[in-house]
């Protein structure tokens, strides 16, 4: 395990060059190119804002919907685009692990940590959205750091894990999609979660132990409404996603020959 975590280090070099390519690559033959960047979630949050206001006229009173929708959206993309490019990871470099030894958890971690560098900007849209709205963050702010790199690790151990899966199993890409999609409706991204508390269905649990829930209501509450975050559940979100990320690193320094042979 040490020397596998050396190696990693080692290849710090193939780690930047992975991240910046994969940036790159995003938006190479587009005529706006890096400006995406800022354009996407914007419009994300215009097209589910007509849904959800202008359409079905669900707006709540008691905040503003559009800072709500913009940051719910925000860390949203950054969690789907993740998960669904960090489980392609290792599939979509096979030629180059084929033929040169590379540790190969270094490329969902990749794919991860490009994404972060999408979420940053994403940012600069909430940032905008709060300014424009007149909201103003408190002290609280402070804890940024901290539920992006709960954030961080909770999509390294995800990536991890079905980047090593969907090498035996492919057909784990197609079963994510529908996954990712569930959860997307059963996280309070374009709806508040309090809505199903007492409900007659009994669904407080899909906001109460959904750790995606717990992530974006932490930023909305540093970001919109200036209270401190939910510290316990981002604690078990990072106790448990760091077990299973040393896990699996442990688990790809035993069995990274596999990998080889199923590809």
């Amino acid at each position: 395990m040490k020397n596998y975590l050396k190696e990693i280090i080692k290849r710090k070099d193939l780690l930047y060059y992975l991240v910046k390519s994969g940036l790159k690559a995003e938006h190479r033959n587009s005529y706006l190119g890096y400006f995406w960047w800022l354009l996407d979630p914007l419009l994300n949050v215009l097209v589910y804002y007509f849904l959800v206001v202008i359409v079905l006229g669900r707006e709540n009173d008691d905040f503003n919907y559009a800072v709500f929708l913009v940051i719910g959206l925000v860390a949203w993309r950054w969690i789907s685009s993740s998960i669904n490019s960090a489980s392609k990871s290792i599939l979509r470099y096979s030629t180059i692990i084929n033929q040169v030894y590379l540790p190969k958890s270094i490329f969902p971690l990749s794919f991860t940590i490009s994404q972060l560098f999408n979420f940053l900007f994403g940012l600069i849209v909430v940032a905008i959205f709060l300014a424009f709205n007149g909201i103003v963050p408190g002290w609280e702010i402070i804890f940024l750091p901290l539920i992006i790199l709960v954030t961080l690790v909770f999509l390294m151990a995800i990536g991890f894990v079905l980047g090593y899966v969907n090498v035996f199993v492919r057909d784990i890409d197609n079963v994510m999609t529908h996954i990712i999609r569930i959860f997307f409706y059963a996280s309070p991204i374009i709806w508040e979660g309090g809505r199903l508390k007492g409900s007659e269905y009994n669904l407080d649990w899909i906001v109460d132990y959904n750790p995606i829930a717990v992530i974006v209501n932490s930023y909305r509450d540093i970001l919109m409404f200036n209270t401190t975050p939910n510290f316990v559940g981002l604690g078990i979100i990072f106790v448990v996603s760091s077990i299973v990320a040393i896990t699996m690193l442990y688990h790809y320094s035993k069995n990274e020959h596999k990998i080889i042979k199923a590809l």
